[in-house]
């Protein structure tokens, strides 16, 4: 279809369910007209069952109506929109980008002498060096039952990592380092043996 308006631009946020482009829906708004009045007419002279038909084919005809709104599945950032009124559009086509900016997630690869002491919800310090001096605090997610060996020869395990509620600083696609704990840090006093 022929888009009707475009709602926003890069760089907005959009919340789950905002309108981001409009088709034209000049023939689903008639063929539903169309049917109210079929349905107007039923109701005075015809069966209850030809209504209740009806009533169904009008769910069918809204929904129709709706698919010509283009909408944001999850809140998020328009990051890319290329798209104008008067474009036409099919279903195949995409239109932009949207990206969900509350958790970020990466695949790393873990050398298999480290896969033993992988375990899911471990802490990982993040380094970004568009972040300096200040360390994200993420962890493990999950990682698969089985090795990949890299174009070096090497065998290693695909484990995905994630940081939930990134710093506005760091972006998709940012280079980092990360250091998985394998236990807890602990506290150790030391003091002279005399002492004791």
């Amino acid at each position: 279809g022929t888009v009707q308006k475009v709602f926003v631009k890069e760089g907005d946020k959009v919340k789950k369910g905002d309108v981001i482009l409009e088709l034209d829906a000049t023939e689903q708004e008639y063929n539903l007209a169309s049917l109210d009045y079929d349905i107007a007419q039923k109701k005075l002279n015809g069966s209850k069952r030809e209504i209740e038909l009806l009533e169904t084919r009008r769910d069918v005809l809204v929904k129709k109506l709706e698919d010509r709104k283009i909408t944001a599945y999850f809140d998020g950032i328009i990051v890319d929109l290329n798209v104008a009124p008067g474009d036409y559009l099919e279903a195949k086509d995409s239109v932009g980008t949207l990206i969900d900016r509350s958790y970020m997630t990466a695949s790393v690869e873990i050398v298999e002498t480290d896969v033993g002491k992988l375990v899911p919800n471990q802490v990982v310090n993040f380094s970004f060096p568009a972040y300096e001096d200040e360390i994200v605090k993420g962890y493990v997610v999950s990682y698969p039952a089985i090795g990949t060996v890299t174009q070096r020869g090497a065998t290693v395990v695909k484990t995905e990592v994630r940081i939930d509620n990134p710093p506005d600083e760091i972006l998709p696609n940012y280079s980092f380092t990360g250091e998985i704990e394998i236990t807890a840090p602990i506290t150790v006093t030391l003091v002279e043996r005399n002492a004791i």
